[in-house]
């Protein structure tokens, strides 16, 4: 146990090693507080989706060489989150079915783009460490962790501030609108921020495993407490525990940092699960 401890205190004296915790802390923290409105207004496999679209995105922007890719990932991805909300709200395209149709599109146009324009000799490298995760994380400059920190403190704000809103459109959208809440604009905020979330979080875990970031810690909190405020703050405590976890463990033993991660949320929803089936138990 001393020996992994002091292992982990050599790594900490490296930049790299800093960086990567501090990104990764702040983008589970982020994810974890929509994950639990995703979850609730049934729209858990958007993350999916939308990292589908932002995969997409991002091989249009390696063909085009464009030293700051963000500068298209992050503004298609909103647009089309945007859109995927709007478009799920219509009866004639379901919420699941808009998701599935953007999901695989996305994908498929994507890898045709980097196989037919791609210059790199290690294409099939490329797309496995864009859709699982790659060592980018281990690579962070100061300036992307600046951009991560920036964006992830937006997202915190606007959560706290428009806490209440969210809180209603989230249980019962109808009746906010019948309030006097203007819902769809909540709903569009609650799109921009999942998308800046899904660019985020591209680098951590890939585009595969996104939705498994959003989702888990959300579904774990939710096996222990059945409060709004008190799943938003356990998932929050949950994800931002795995994902330290998950990177020292991925450091240590040499694993892919995104599957490790995703690993360490699976065993705390394990873990969550049987908490609450003891609890049962003892009150029947």
């Amino acid at each position: 146990m001393m020996a992994m401890v002091q292992k982990i205190l050599f790594y900490l004296q490296y930049p790299f090693v800093r960086y990567a915790l501090i990104v990764g802390v702040l983008i589970a923290l982020s994810s974890s507080l929509l994950g639990v409105t995703l979850v609730l207004k049934r729209y858990s496999y958007i993350g999916d989706g939308l990292s589908h679209v932002a995969f997409g995105a991002m091989s249009i922007a390696t063909v085009l060489k464009l030293s700051n890719q963000m500068v298209l990932i992050l503004p298609v991805t909103i647009v089309c989150a945007v859109l995927l909300l709007r478009t799920g709200q219509n009866s004639k395209i379901k919420g699941d079915a808009a998701i599935a149709m953007l999901s695989v599109g996305a994908l498929a146009f994507g890898y045709l783009v980097m196989n037919v324009f791609s210059t790199s000799a290690n294409l099939s490298g490329d797309v496995c460490s864009t859709l699982f995760g790659s060592t980018s994380i281990l690579t962070l400059t100061s300036r992307e962790v600046q951009l991560c920190a920036a964006l992830s403190f937006l997202v915190v704000c606007l959560f706290i501030v428009y806490y209440q809103k969210i809180f209603a459109v989230t249980f019962d959208e109808n009746f906010a609108r019948a309030s006097g809440t203007d819902a769809g604009r909540y709903n569009l905020l609650i799109a921009i921020t999942v998308a800046v979330i899904i660019v985020l979080a591209m680098n951590l875990v890939g585009s595969l495993l996104i939705s498994a970031l959003v989702i888990f810690p959300a579904l774990s909190a939710m096996r222990l407490f059945h409060n709004f405020k008190s799943v938003t703050v356990c998932s929050a405590l949950l994800s931002v525990t795995c994902a330290l976890l998950g990177i020292l463990a991925s450091i240590l033993a040499g694993t892919p940092v995104g599957s490790t991660i995703v690993a360490a949320d699976a065993i705390a929803f394990g873990l969550c699960s049987l908490i609450a089936a003891v609890q049962r138990r003892k009150t029947a």
